[in-house]
C-alpha cells in the first residue's frame, strides 16, 4: 500500500480560562485509529485536562475495538464469523448511516467492498471478489448481524468521520464549546481564537490547494482516490461495480462528520448530476471542491 496523504489526529479546544489567571496549556499524544493523535487544550485547569484526555482516548479505544480490520474488533469477529451476536449501539448506528447513504449514493458507497479491496490490494482476482459483495445481502438487527458465505465490511470511509463527531460530542459534554478536530476530516466546533471561523484547506492528493473555507459548527471530509494506492496501483476507493473513478479529489462539509466522510468517498465515484441527487437527500451537506 503506498501512502501520499499523510493521516493524523489532532484536537485543539479552548476552555474558559479563570478570570485573572493566564490560559495554561496542556497538551497529550499517542497513538489511535493507526495514527499518531495530539491533543492541545487551553484555558482548562489540569484535572478538566486530564479527564479530557483520558476520555478522548477511551473513546479511541472503543472506535478501534467496534471498527479496526486489525485488531479483533467486532467488525475483525464478524467479517470472520458471518455473524455478530448483539452488536452494540455504535455499531448499529453506523450500519444505519451507511445504509442510508449506499441508498441515496445508488450503491456507489457500499462497506461490502472489502472482499474487492483485498483482491486488488494481493492482486487476486477482482472477479471472484465482486461474487461476495452486495450491501443489500447485509442483515442488520438489534440480536444480530449476519453477512452471506464470503462477504466482508470495511467501514473505513464513514468510521473516521464517526470518531471525530464521538469526539465533538465528549467536547460538548466537557462545556468545551470551541474546538478543532482534525483527522483528515474536520469537525469544527464553535471558532478558533479571536473570535473566527476555523479555517480549512481543501488539497489534492499531491497537496495542491484548491480551495479554503471557515468552518463553524461544521464538519469538512476530502477524499482522494489515489492519495493512497494499493495493489499495483489501484485506488483505495472503489466502486463495487468494478465502475472508475471519475474524480482525483472531493471534498463535502456536513453538520456531522461522518455524513461528510461517507458523502465525499462515494462522490469520488459519482458523476456530477449523481453527486446533486445524493447531497439532496442530506439537506445539510454541501459539495465544498470537485476535481
Amino acid at each position: 500500500m503506498n501512502i501520499t496523504r499523510r493521516r493524523f489526529l489532532t484536537v485543539s479546544a479552548a476552555a474558559l480560562a479563570t478570570p485573572g489567571r493566564a490560559a495554561t496549556r496542556h497538551d497529550w499524544s499517542g497513538l489511535a485509529l493507526g495514527t499518531a493523535v495530539r491533543l492541545r487544550l487551553s484555558g482548562a485547569s489540569d484535572h478538566q485536562a486530564q479527564r479530557v484526555f483520558r476520555r478522548v482516548a477511551a473513546v479511541l479505544t472503543q472506535v478501534e475495538a467496534d471498527f479496526s480490520l486489525h485488531r479483533d474488533s467486532a467488525l475483525a469477529r464478524l467479517n470472520r464469523d458471518g455473524r455478530l451476536a448483539f452488536p452494540g449501539e455504535q455499531m448499529l448506528r453506523l450500519c444505519a448511516l451507511a445504509d442510508r447513504v449506499h441508498r441515496a449514493t445508488g450503491g456507489a458507497f457500499d462497506p461490502s467492498v472489502q472482499p474487492l479491496w483485498l483482491a486488488m490490494a494481493l492482486g487476486h482476482d477482482p472477479a471472484k471478489a465482486r461474487a461476495a459483495l452486495g450491501w443489500s445481502r447485509v442483515r442488520v438487527a438489534t440480536q444480530e448481524i449476519r453477512l452471506d458465505h464470503g462477504m466482508a465490511l470495511t467501514f473505513n470511509g464513514i468510521a473516521q468521520g464517526h470518531a471525530a463527531d464521538r469526539i465533538a460530542d465528549l467536547m460538548r459534554d466537557e462545556g468545551l464549546e470551541n474546538v478543532l478536530i482534525d483527522m483528515g476530516e474536520v469537525q469544527a466546533l464553535g471558532h478558533a481564537p479571536g473570535g473566527v471561523p476555523w479555517r480549512a484547506r481543501i488539497a489534492g492528493p499531491d497537496g495542491t490547494g484548491l480551495a479554503e473555507l471557515g468552518l463553524s459548527n461544521r464538519a469538512l471530509a476530502t477524499s482522494s482516490p489515489f492519495g493512497t494506492t494499493i495493489g499495483n496501483g489501484h485506488s483505495h476507493i472503489l466502486h463495487p461495480l468494478g465502475l472508475p473513478v471519475l474524480w482525483q479529489t472531493a471534498s463535502v462539509s456536513a453538520a456531522q462528520a461522518a455524513v461528510a466522510d461517507a458523502l465525499s468517498t462515494a462522490a469520488c465515484l459519482m458523476n456530477r448530476t449523481a453527486i446533486d441527487s445524493a447531497l439532496a437527500e442530506f439537506p445539510e451537506a454541501r459539495l465544498e471542491a470537485l476535481s
